[in-house]
């Protein structure tokens, strides 16, 4: 049974300290409560042990996935209908009504000075496929490496719902398709009558100052937005660490639309 769904495991999970609460502000509530209306409260399961292998190396992760309430709720209530009407075989549109962020955990975080940091908006083309298209995949990667080899560990932030600056998976197709056709990737976003970058990083955020603690973090980003975005969620306690990775002859036209865009890129970082 699913922890939204079964009351008596979503008790054991609290009570094990598998299952917290935290508020915006990233501070610790009850979550045997309801929470108040209106509050942008986010779920969190976990640590769960995770090793990963990737490209041959393997790096000892603590995966906590994280989820807003207003979304599980919406969920236990299709849960419910699908249980009075006997669809079981149905569940699987449970799926939609969340978009689970994940933290991987590197490193005690007693122990953490500054810390390295990721956050990374998902990519299924990049991350999973591996596609040359953009730098996703490569950023990934180079990032749990570059945490794992760093002295002060980190953790990396996992966005979901983020697939093509938060456009989705069938839009983000289809401005692949008009960029094949001359357009740049802004662009293509603009012809579909979409915003050039809709990402939501308030949970992001919230999770920051959970796992953080008030320290200062280095962040690995060629984004000056991303930080100013961040910053204006009251973390303040971050410096930007320049990420490149990737570059390759499929993406360069890509990556020079997001250095014009204002990424923080050089001539040198494209060659």
């Amino acid at each position: 049974m699913f922890t939204y769904i079964d009351p008596t495991v979503r008790e054991r999970l609290i009570a094990q300290g598998k299952l917290i609460r935290i508020d915006s502000d990233g501070q610790l509530t009850d979550a045997s409560a309801a929470p108040d209306p209106g509050a942008r409260a986010i779920s969190i399961l976990g640590p769960i042990p995770l090793p990963l292998e990737r490209h041959g190396r393997q790096y000892e992760v603590e995966w906590y996935a994280s989820v807003r309430h207003t979304e599980l709720e919406k969920a236990q209530q299709l849960a419910d209908d699908l249980r009075a009407n006997e669809g079981q075989q149905s569940f699987a549109i449970l799926a939609d009504s969340m978009a689970v962020n994940s933290v991987l955990v590197l490193g005690n975080p007693g122990d953490w000075e500054n810390p390295l940091v990721r956050v990374h908006s998902s990519c299924l083309t990049g991350d999973v496929f591996g596609s040359g298209r953009c730098e996703c995949g490569p950023q990934f990667i180079s990032a749990l490496e570059r945490i794992s080899q760093d002295p002060a560990g980190g953790l990396i932030i996992y966005m979901s719902g983020h697939e093509g600056r938060g456009i989705g998976l069938w839009a983000k197709a289809a401005t692949y398709l008009l960029q094949d056709a001359g357009e740049n990737t802004y662009q293509a976003n603009q012809t579909l009558g979409l915003p050039e970058d809709s990402r939501d990083f308030s949970d992001a955020a919230s999770l920051l100052k959970y796992f953080m603690r008030g320290k200062s973090f280095r962040l690995l980003t060629n984004n000056p937005k991303k930080v100013d975005d961040l910053k204006a969620m009251g973390i303040t306690n971050v410096s930007r660490v320049k990420h490149v990775c990737g570059v390759g002859d499929a993406n360069k036209r890509y990556l020079k639309a997001k250095r014009d865009w204002g990424h923080q890129l050089e001539p040198d970082d494209l060659d």
